[in-house]
């Protein structure tokens, strides 16, 4: 499987015209809103290969899921794109749950990228377990994985996302020059620049080391970043005081069930079916147990 020999995949064509053109219309209608990362907020070393102009930095823009309508729509709609939802039930389980706070990242030309990061090991070859990669007896288990639908192309020396391919099975640290782009053997031979389209999507292992390019392309670069753990992880804590109203507010039975905090897989909640809507396929502990832990326990969960 490509997935687990690079350490991501590209899936061509997930969104059709209309849904880039809608959210590309949404970020236009809150472009005052995206956030320029200057000073200590930037991402690259100066005079490397991803500074870029050293002046222009990237853009960054939250919010989507709670925007009006129609402009949220399309934002919540890739919580379960029936375009991802498979690959993502075998890269990190039914029941996969957001684990961050959906991002859009844009970037002008000249603006800086961002250094290599992820891994599975961290600066002194440590295992991180929160970005763990593991394929054993044909099944693969992520603990964090990144979706990224691409809004507008990426050509071939446009920049933009960069990876390391294979990285997610790494057992050593990488040096702070590989990391910044210094090392120019390691930079020019084991550094890749994916080509895309708008509309497809790039899916990658955050175990998978990765960054971006500086974007010398006349137009701006645009991607919406969703990541995702299993039901059961988590790595960020954006839903430790519950998602914001607005998030929620009206979103399908599909839509909510991949808002939930880390759960255990036996909770009675419906999981995703395969093209992305709402399931009846609940795993259930057999209700004379959970009678029996009423009594122990005075619980249903215990």
């Amino acid at each position: 499987m490509l997935f687990d020999l690079n350490g991501f995949v590209v899936l061509r064509g997930v969104l059709s015209r209309e849904e880039v053109a809608a959210a590309n219309a949404g970020i236009d209608a809150h472009a005052e809103r995206l956030a320029e990362r200057r000073g200590g907020l930037r991402n690259t070393k100066d005079n490397t290969p991803l500074a870029g102009d050293m002046r222009t930095g990237r853009l960054d823009l939250g919010g989507m899921l709670g925007w009006d309508a129609p402009h949220r729509d399309v934002f919540r709609k890739m919580l379960a794109h029936p375009g991802v939802v498979p690959l993502l039930h075998e890269l990190v389980g039914h029941g996969y749950r957001l684990d961050h706070s959906p991002l859009v990242i844009a970037q002008d030309r000249g603006s800086e990228g961002f250094s290599l990061h992820g891994g599975p090991v961290d600066a002194n070859g440590r295992l991180i377990p929160s970005l763990q990669y593991r394929c054993q007896n044909g099944g693969i288990f992520n603990t964090l994985v990144a979706v990224s639908f691409q809004l507008t192309d990426h050509n071939a020396g446009d920049g933009g996302f960069c990876v390391v391919r294979g990285s997610h099975k790494m057992n050593f640290a990488a040096s702070a020059d590989m990391v910044n782009g210094e090392d120019r053997e390691f930079f020019e031979t084991c550094v890749d620049q994916p080509v895309t389209k708008a509309g497809d999507v790039v899916l990658f292992s955050e175990a998978t080391m990765h960054g971006s390019l500086p974007w010398t392309a006349a137009f701006q670069r645009r991607i919406a970043l969703y990541r995702f753990s299993p039901c059961n992880v988590a790595y960020a804590r954006g839903y430790s005081e519950g998602w914001p109203a607005s998030f929620t507010d009206g979103m399908d039975e599909a839509q909510l069930g991949v808002m939930q905090p880390p759960f255990h897989e036996m909770f009675d909640r419906p999981l995703l079916a395969e093209d992305g809507s709402a399931s009846a396929d609940i795993r259930r502990r057999a209700q004379h147990k959970k009678d029996f832990d009423v009594q122990v326990f005075g619980e249903t969960y215990y």
